[in-house]
């Protein structure tokens, strides 16, 4: 029975998903019908759709292009009228410029610049399109109105504001440089900024566009005039104040060199007694020149690469400082002329003129090359040449003035009476001391002399191994020192001449020993002793033996008032006794000789003169001694023998009556 009944269950399983199914089946035919429909009436929608958007895209293409069409004339239209008024108004430049450009640019020039670029295009235009156009010609007159214009307008304002610099001014910025004090570089304002750059706008605007370069001429032309005057006004600066106002500062030699101190005045040469030491002013004033020049035409570098173009710059300040630049060189030149003709007169002192100025443009020489870097060789090489040209006359000023104090005449009336120090001897110092102040110079005009084996200079073989600055140094020195030997040598030669003019022995004995101490005590007391040391061991021992040996000459000259009074053959005597007629005659010829003797000698040798004071004194002391030493044995000897009945005329003096008179000798005022 089981199996029957589970078999009924499952038939019923089956019959109930089998009714299941069925229903699912009717459900999709009727989903499937329902579909179907909405796809027909979808289709026909769309197809309807189709046949409508057909419809219209043929009604609307037409439109549009038409549209489209009318669009495109529209904007030819436009572009049309623009052209038109673009072409019109080159037609209209001419007359909208000209009242600006006849006015011209003054107080306007942006305006101005505007207005020119404005008939440059018509010109352009009219050129391009219509050539034959008389509005070319017009526009074309107004342009080259308008260039000239602005050239005048270029010139005006460089012109009106182109000032020499103030020579106070040009003193401050020479002074700047040495100034350890000054933080701020000093710079010159040569022009406002506002016509600085009106200058720069119509520069560039002359060049790119009005394709003319006359304008740098011009301008180098103006500033040119401006840089000569501001040289000469600090020469009318120094022409006025130097006399009036004494030496005025000069940077000149303001540098760290051993020879010159920083903060002092320059060093000048002093003229040789008697001549015009006008030329001190001219010295100071040329050297001020010199540096104002390269202040200068630096800040003239500085303002003309603002308002002229790069690759025409440095030819427009080569030009620009010519005429200055040649100014100074032809008053260098006539320097050295001057001190040329002095030399041909034998008269050295003038080369004295050369040795600051030389010192100064030698120091210089670093500046101007490089001030002058990119211009001509011709205008580099102007320094040079006049640096030469003075140590080439400096070089033949000192070995002629050598061979003038060795030459230098023994006239009669030329010589001191007195035996002083001759005034070759003292010009020859002088000349000597002012070398000291210029030793590098000194030395560099005589090393073009050693080439010609004028002077033999040994050097230590130790030395060769030193470096190049030392061994230039040692032979500079040595150089100079020989030099200075060979002077003092030729004095020394010369004074002995001179000495044999006076009839006097004793007193060219005075004469000498005047001159050698004057030449001792020069040399001591400046550098001069150290120099002549380096070629002359112990100069100063030779000297004082020279000394030595005139005053043992002139010692010489009092013997004629000692030998009465120690030579022999004096009569001998006994107290109480009787002299006899010879003895008594002897002992009268020894006082007279003495006494003719020592007031002959002190009535020449009273006008006699030894200056120095100190030399003076010993020889009174040395005299006193030998003459009251001998007369006082004598006077004691004889004063109690009766030689005379006339005593006081043979005992004239007593010993301190001889001091006395020996103490009044070369002293005319005694």
């Amino acid at each position: 029975m089981i199996p029957s009944e589970d078999a009924a269950v499952r038939k019923r399983d089956i019959e109930e998903r089998l009714r299941q199914e069925q229903e699912t089946l009717s459900f999709i035919r009727e989903s499937l019908e329902k579909s179907d429909q909405l796809t027909k009436n979808m289709v026909s929608i769309l197809s309807s759709f189709e046949s409508r958007l057909m419809q219209l895209e043929n009604s609307i293409i037409p439109v549009h292009k038409q549209t489209e069409n009318l669009q495109r004339l529209q904007d030819n239209v436009d572009k049309t009228l623009s052209c038109l008024d673009h072409v019109i108004s080159y037609y209209h430049v001419a007359k909208d410029t000209e009242k600006i450009i006849k006015e011209g640019p003054a107080g306007r020039l942006e305006e101005y610049l505007s207005c020119m670029a404005k008939i440059q295009k018509a010109v352009e235009y009219f050129q391009d399109n219509n050539p034959d156009s008389p509005e070319l010609n017009r526009v074309k007159f107004l342009f080259e109105k308008g260039k000239e214009s602005l050239e005048s307008e270029f010139r005006n304002l460089l012109t009106r504001n182109s000032k020499p610099v103030p020579s106070v001014v040009i003193l401050d910025l020479i002074a700047g440089d040495d100034d350890i004090e000054t933080t701020d570089e000093m710079t010159l304002e040569h022009l406002p900024e506002n016509i600085l750059q009106d200058l720069i706008c119509i520069s560039g605007w002359l060049v790119e566009y009005g394709r003319n370069l006359d304008f740098m001429n011009v301008y180098y032309q103006i500033r040119s005039n401006q840089l000569d005057r501001s040289i000469r006004g600090l020469k009318e600066h120094f022409r006025k104040n130097s006399s009036s106002s004494g030496i005025l500062y000069s940077p000149a030699m303001q540098n760290k060199r051993k020879d010159t101190p920083s903060k002092k005045a320059i060093k000048r040469p002093v003229f040789i007694p008697g001549k015009e030491d006008i030329m001190d002013s001219e010295i100071d004033s040329y050297i001020h020149c010199i540096s104002a020049f390269v202040k200068l035409v630096q800040s003239e570098y500085l303002l003309l690469t603002d308002i002229i173009p790069e690759h025409h710059q440095k030819r427009t300040f080569d030009s620009l400082i010519q005429e200055a630049l040649d100014s100074l060189m032809v008053e260098g030149e006539n320097i050295v002329s001057t001190a040329r003709r002095a030399i041909m007169r034998h008269d050295y002192s003038a080369v004295l003129t050369i040795f600051p100025i030389l010192k100064h443009l030698k120091l210089m020489k670093q500046e101007f090359d490089q001030v002058l870097q990119g211009t001509a060789a011709s205008t580099k090489n102007k320094l040079p040449v006049l640096i030469t040209s003075m140590e080439t006359t400096g070089a033949k000023a000192l070995e002629e003035f050598a061979d003038s104090i060795k030459n230098d005449p023994d006239k009669e009336y030329n010589m001191p009476k007195d035996g002083t120090v001759h005034e070759l001897t003292s010009n020859a110092i002088l000349f000597l001391q002012q070398l000291l102040d210029f030793q590098e110079t000194a030395s560099a005009m005589l090393a073009s002399q050693v080439l010609g084996d004028t002077y033999h200079i040994p050097l230590d073989p130790r030395e060769i191994g030193t470096s190049s600055s030392s061994y230039n140094s040692e032979f500079n020195r040595r150089l100079l020192s020989n030099y200075i030997c060979k002077i003092l040598g030729n004095l020394q030669l010369n004074l002995h001449s001179k000495a044999k003019v006076y009839e006097d022995a004793a007193l060219g004995a005075v004469f000498l020993l005047n001159n050698f101490n004057y030449i001792l005590k020069s040399l001591e007391k400046s550098e001069l002793i150290q120099l002549v040391a380096v070629s002359q061991k112990h100069p100063d021992k030779a000297y004082r033996s020279h000394i030595d040996e005139q005053l043992q000459t002139y010692q010489r000259s009092w013997l004629k008032v000692t030998m009465p009074l120690t030579e022999g053959n004096l009569p001998a005597f006994q107290p109480g006794t009787k002299l006899k007629d010879k003895e008594r005659q002897a002992i009268k010829d020894r006082f007279k000789a003495f006494n003719d003797g020592l007031e002959e000698l002190c009535k020449i040798q009273k006008s006699w003169a030894i200056p120095d004071k100190e030399q003076r004194d010993t020889i009174r002391r040395a005299q006193k001694e030998n003459v009251t030493v001998a007369y006082r044995v004598f006077w004691q000897r004889y004063s109690n023998v009766p030689f005379t009945k006339n005593v006081e005329k043979y005992m004239k003096y007593k010993v301190e009556q001889v001091e006395e008179m020996i103490e009044k000798l070369f002293d005319t005022s005694a």
